[in-house]
């Protein structure tokens, strides 16, 4: 038994490491290096059994190898967002967090500046120093005029020429 253990050690070595770089992986952004080399080693002992096994048994392995990364992906996947990690930053935030960003916003409703740039109908306006990226209700605004914002909808400031003066 431990000779047979010692003999296969390079491909079970092959077909584990790589099996948990590939899930290694799932956690990056893109595709890179740690997948490539999983997608790698796992073809290497699937080549190593097939080999010394047999075509039929390097199939059989391959499949099974598919199936408890599949298992674990999702396992692990799972956890994660229930654990710490899923409360952190990498991930979603909850909709009442959202919404309470959306509130500290409707802050801006009201304030007056000027343009920045021509509004066709999005452009940039000044607002005591702080440019902002805004969007007309539909018309043309010409850069230099006077700008109300009317509204706030998520991260979109929607504004209007001031009634008082254009310049």
């Amino acid at each position: 038994m431990v000779d047979m253990l010692i003999a296969n050690l390079p491909m079970v070595l092959c077909l584990l490491l790589g099996m948990g770089l590939i899930v290694v992986e799932v956690f990056l952004p893109g595709f890179g290096l740690p997948g490539i080399s999983g997608i790698v080693l796992v073809g290497l002992g699937t080549v190593m059994a097939g080999m010394h096994f047999g075509a039929l048994t390097a199939v059989g392995i391959l499949l099974v190898i598919i199936a408890v990364l599949a298992v674990l992906i999702s396992w692990v996947l799972r956890s994660a967002a229930k654990g710490g990690v899923g409360r952190s930053e990498l991930f979603l935030r909850d909709r009442e967090e959202f919404h309470h960003q959306q509130e500290d916003m409707q802050v801006l409703v009201g304030k007056q500046g000027r343009t920045t740039s021509v509004l066709r109908p999005a452009g940039i306006g000044d607002f005591d120093g702080v440019r902002l990226n805004v969007v007309t209700e539909g018309g043309f605004i010409e850069q230099g005029t006077r700008i109300e914002i009317v509204r706030v909808e998520g991260g979109r400031i929607v504004v209007r020429p001031h009634p008082e003066e254009k310049v």
